[in-house]
C-alpha cells in the first residue's frame, strides 16, 4: 500500500486531498499545526513548518497543500526522498507579478520562488515534482472570496459591487483539484509540469456573485453601484479598520479577465473540472 506524507492536510484543500488519497488506498501521513485523532488510514502528525519539523518515515509521495514558502523551506533543508511531489501553489503567482500594489507582487514573487525552490530540491533527489495552481477556490464553505461573500451578504440582507466588477472568473471546487492531485501522483505526463487549475465555467463577476447569493434563502439583493461610489465607500470602510483585504489593487482587478487554459491539465492528467453550481454545504451557507 503506498504512503503519503500530506503537509496542510487540515485545511480546506488539504481534507479533499486525504479523501482522495485513501479512497484509491493510500495510507495517510497528515501534518498539521493542530492536534488530531488518528483514523482509518490516516496518522496525524503535529507540527509546525514555521518553526521546524523532523520525519523518520519512509513515504511513496509528499504533497504540500498549505503555505509553499513554508513547504519549499522546509523540503530544501530535508532529508526526505519521496519519489513523487505535488505542491499546491496559486494562479496569483502569475496574476499579481505586476500589481500596482508592492505587497501583491511580493506574494506573486514568493510563490514563483518558492515553484522554483520545490521543483531544484526535487530534482536534486532525482523526485518528479508536478505544481498545481488553482484559480479562485470553494466548495469547503473555508474560502476568503466566496465565503466571505455570502456571510456579508446574510449579516447586511444584500451584496454591493461596483458597476466595472465585470472580468471573467473561473471558481475551482477543491475535489476538482484533489483530483488533480491525484492524477499528478499517478500519471507519468504529469511529472516536472507546472499547470493552471481553472474551474470548469467561465463567467462574469456578476454572475458569478449572483449564483453565491443564491444559496442562501430568501436570497439577498445585488445592488451594482457607480464605481466611484463603490470607491469612496470603501475608502471610508479602510478609515474604519474594515474591508482591509479589499485594496485598490483588488477593486481594479475585478474588471480584468483572470482566465487560465485547462488545456495542459487536460492533457496531462484527465483534468475535467465541474462548472460552478454552488450550493449552502460549500460555502458555509
Amino acid at each position: 500500500m503506498p504512503s503519503a506524507l500530506v503537509f496542510g492536510a487540515g485545511g480546506q484543500i488539504g481534507q479533499a486531498v486525504c479523501t482522495r488519497l485513501l479512497d484509491a488506498g493510500w495510507q495517510v501521513l497528515g501534518v498539521s499545526r493542530t492536534p488530531r485523532v488518528d483514523a482509518a488510514g490516516i496518522r496525524w502528525l503535529q507540527a509546525d513548518l514555521a518553526v521546524g519539523f523532523g520525519i523518520t518515515d519512509a513515504v511513496d509521495a509528499v504533497l504540500s497543500c498549505g503555505p509553499l514558502d513554508l513547504f519549499s523551506r522546509w523540503y530544501a533543508g530535508s532529508a526526505l526522498a519521496a519519489a513523487r511531489v505535488v505542491a499546491f501553489s496559486s494562479t496569483s503567482a502569475a496574476v499579481k507579478q505586476d500589481s500596482p500594489d508592492p505587497a501583491e507582487r511580493r506574494l506573486a514573487k514568493l510563490l514563483q520562488d518558492s515553484e522554483a525552490s520545490v521543483s531544484a530540491s526535487a530534482a536534486q533527489r532525482r523526485a518528479h515534482a508536478t505544481v498545481l495552481r488553482p484559480t479562485l477556490v470553494y466548495g469547503a464553505g473555508r474560502d476568503q472570496t466566496l465565503t466571505r461573500i455570502v456571510a456579508i451578504a446574510r449579516q447586511m440582507r444584500c451584496f454591493v459591487l461596483p458597476a466595472c466588477a465585470t472580468g471573467l472568473r473561473q471558481p475551482v471546487h477543491v475535489d476538482d483539484l484533489a483530483a488533480a492531485a491525484l492524477a499528478a501522483l499517478e500519471r507519468p505526463a504529469g511529472q516536472g509540469q507546472v499547470y493552471a487549475l481553472p474551474g470548469g465555467e467561465s463567467l462574469g463577476y456578476r454572475e458569478m456573485v449572483r449564483r453565491t447569493l443564491a444559496v442562501l434563502q430568501p436570497t439577498p439583493r445585488l445592488l451594482v453601484v457607480p464605481t466611484p461610489m463603490f470607491r469612496l465607500a470603501l475608502s471610508a470602510a479602510h478609515l474604519t479598520g474594515s474591508m482591509q483585504q479589499a485594496s485598490p489593487a483588488v477593486l481594479a482587478r475585478m474588471r480584468d479577465d483572470l482566465v487560465f487554459d485547462p488545456g495542459p491539465a487536460q492533457r496531462g492528467l484527465g483534468y475535467a473540472p465541474r462548472a460552478f453550481r454552488p450550493d449552502a454545504t460549500m460555502l458555509g451557507g
